[in-house]
């Protein structure tokens, strides 16, 4: 994508957020020239439709996202599941590390809270931050749907099927893991094994093929890397024997001690 191509996307989107948000047409331009650069426009991007309500959006600015989001995820360049290495152990098994927003897989597992309705914190940097941001705001919307169907919010261990919308994913299981602080109990490790489990079924019941798996719970909510691990793998395999099924599942990690567990896991 052309570099101003690129700002003039941002400009307007940014224009239309500030607009939405009840700015008036012409604070809202001084707001958006002040943006100087390519990186503060896409900061102000992220951070606005972080918080930004469920609520639709217009055609035009939802073409305009479109384009921006797809032509991003283009210029880092999309992964297929045929570049993770298979595993020693299990051949339906695999291991890729890289940003699970570029892989275009049948479906990638995204770690959320209970509300289900992605990471509200302007850019931070968790994986559900990541996931709705790049798939666009059109996934809040769904999700929220969703849940005010269901009338509660998500038990740990449970798991929720979406779109990906501008993923090269074609869809996204969300599953809630316990919050272990670091000090998992008994419970909050069977919980860990149903949300692999949950998604494992959703995938197979919608008839999907491949799932990319994140490190469920590692992050924010501290669940011990080297147990989380031993966890992902011995319930896959385990489901994966006694469903006969022949899905491809990829772990997908992003750190190096995540790599160098399942590395170890996996060989």
């Amino acid at each position: 994508m052309e570099r101003e191509h690129k700002r003039h996307l941002l400009k307007e989107l940014v224009f239309g957020l500030y607009a939405e948000g009840g700015t008036e047409p012409a604070a809202a331009r001084r707001r958006v020239t002040s943006l100087q650069t390519s990186e503060e426009l896409w900061n102000e991007f992220r951070a606005l439709v972080n918080t930004r309500p469920p609520i639709p959006a217009g055609d035009g600015w939802l073409a305009l996202q479109d384009e921006l989001l797809e032509g991003l995820i283009s210029e880092t360049g999309i992964a297929s599941i045929d570049d993770a290495r298979t595993s020693s152990v299990d051949p339906r098994m695999r291991l890729w590390r890289g940003d699970i927003t570029t892989l275009a897989a049948d479906a990638i597992v995204n770690a959320a809270n209970s509300q289900m309705l992605g990471c509200w914190i302007p850019g931070h940097h968790c994986i559900d931050n990541a996931i709705h941001t790049f798939a666009g705001v059109q996934l809040r919307l769904e999700c929220a749907r969703i849940m005010a169907e269901q009338g509660h919010e998500e038990p740990t261990g449970q798991a929720k099927l979406t779109g990906a919308y501008n993923l090269p994913a074609a869809r996204v299981i969300h599953t809630v893991g316990p919050i272990a602080n670091g000090h998992p109990s008994d419970l909050q490790r069977r919980q860990l094994a149903s949300c692999y489990r949950s998604c494992l079924d959703l995938a197979a019941g919608h008839g999907l093929r491949s799932i990319a798996l994140c490190c469920i719970s590692t992050g924010e909510f501290a669940f011990p890397q080297q147990g989380a691990a031993e966890i992902a793998v011995q319930t896959v395999q385990a489901w994966l024997d006694r469903h006969g099924a022949e899905m491809a599942v990829i772990f997908n990690v992003f750190t190096d001690v995540d790599e160098a567990i399942y590395r170890k896991l996996l060989a």
